[in-house]
């Protein structure tokens, strides 16, 4: 019995981490200016509009506040306001997407 080798083009394994590479790029394109709060490792938040990110997973966020980590639960303190912040990858514990700014872009999309 032969076997069909395909010589033209990826294989079908090439194909599905292209496909997903590729639908992972078209969910972080849809996050781009976006609200995003990002908690660290020291305890700090960081919230502002996520610009871009890289391959070591570092972010920058445009119009950034700190917040920082707060001794009892119900008090966040005054913010203090950064401007464009970067982010180191290794320091990111969570991203969170702020509700608010996934309904304006589901809304922006439904009146189009």
């Amino acid at each position: 019995m032969a076997t069909m080798i395909e010589e033209n083009g990826p294989s079908t394994h090439e194909q599905c981490e292209v496909s997903s590479a590729s639908q992972a790029r078209q969910k972080l394109e849809g996050l781009l200016n976006k609200n995003m709060r990002i908690r660290m490792t020291d305890g700090r938040t960081l919230v502002g509009l996520f610009l871009c990110t890289d391959r070591d997973c570092n972010v920058i966020l445009g119009s950034a506040q700190e917040f920082l980590k707060s001794t009892d639960m119900f008090s966040q303190g005054e913010p203090r306001v950064l401007g464009l912040a970067m982010i180191p990858g290794h320091h990111v514990v969570s991203i969170e997407v702020e509700a608010d700014s996934l309904e304006d872009a589901q809304g922006f999309g439904a009146n189009h």
